[in-house]
């Protein structure tokens, strides 16, 4: 009896470990997204459960991959923890029978091995998610490099958080591409204020000789500078081309994962703003925390408008 007592309070003990460890690992994915991805962090918690939870450790993951090859890009660290999670990809899908303890003891993995199981995620999305880090040193010669390093790196999401839902639907996924791609340049006009400590900004070359303007001009980015202002304008159109194109989309999208594209909100009132600054990227009110944003994304969504 005494035997059975000690083994029942030590699974006891392991479960409770387990629910232990596991909501520290949420905690951990959930800090991740809400330090380094705010707008898309306040999308994602008005998602529904369980789906919240997956969508988090996906958004996790992206951002541990875009803060490797931040560094990377800045010449700090070497390629070696990119490859780290390239392999760590490799490692979520390998067959179940043992692979629990191959799986690295990381919050972030942990969570991302369990919605992989759970909902099927596809292995290629992830491996985008690294890939297009790795590869690209955000030097593009044309705008559709740029877009299609977006479709990489940030519709790549989208498509997970669609298969977070159950849904593999290909009116789905052509609205989440034309999103990603005007999520992907906003992404980089944003950017380009913080991109001053270096010779370069990643505008398309071809933007650039179209207009007579140089990287110089780009980095000084004065006020009074036409070109540089008729560059970003060009750029910030191929934005909202995309994101009109999204919001058509999103019509024929079902009603339970339209809260995915949410993104759309931020990104419009963004471009908005830009607009209003014409188009000038440092202005005070282009590079503000946009405060009404959490409001305006429930508001929307309660409507259904996004």
């Amino acid at each position: 009896m005494w035997c059975w007592r000690a083994v029942r309070y030590a699974s006891s003990g392991t479960v409770r470990r387990t629910a232990s460890s596991d909501a520290s690992a949420q905690n951990v994915c959930l800090s991740l997204v809400r330090n380094h991805d705010k707008e898309n962090f306040l999308c994602t918690l008005l998602l529904k459960n369980p789906e919240r939870r997956s969508a988090l450790a996906v958004r996790a993951f992206n951002v541990e991959v875009a803060k490797v090859s931040e560094k990377v890009s800045a010449g700090n660290v070497g390629v070696m923890p990119l490859k780290f999670w390239e392999n760590t990809v490799t490692t979520l899908y390998r067959p179940a029978d043992g692979d629990a303890g191959a799986v690295p003891d990381h919050p972030v993995i942990r969570e991302l091995h369990r919605a992989v199981r759970e909902h099927k995620l596809s292995k290629r999305y992830l491996q985008r998610l690294v890939t297009a880090r790795a590869n690209s040193n955000l030097h593009f010669v044309t705008v559709k490099q740029l877009e299609d390093y977006a479709e990489q790196a940030v519709a790549s999401v989208l498509y997970l958080l669609l298969e977070v839902h159950g849904t593999r639907n290909v009116h789905c996924d052509h609205a989440a591409s034309h999103l990603g791609k005007a999520q992907g340049i906003v992404n980089l006009l944003r950017s380009i204020p913080y991109q001053t400590r270096r010779s370069a900004v990643p505008i398309p070359q071809e933007l650039l000789m179209a207009h007579g303007v140089n990287q110089e001009r780009m980095v000084r980015n004065r006020p009074d500078d036409k070109g540089v202002e008729e560059v970003t304008f060009a750029l910030a159109s191929v934005a909202f081309r995309h994101l009109e194109t999204a919001r058509g989309l999103i019509r024929t999208v079902p009603r339970p994962v339209r809260p995915i594209f949410l993104p759309c909100v931020s990104i419009e009132r963004y471009l908005h703003r830009l607009r209003l600054a014409r188009f000038h990227l440092t202005d005070a009110s282009v590079m503000r925390t946009d405060s009404l944003l959490p409001l305006v994304l429930y508001w929307r969504k309660l409507r259904g408008n996004y």
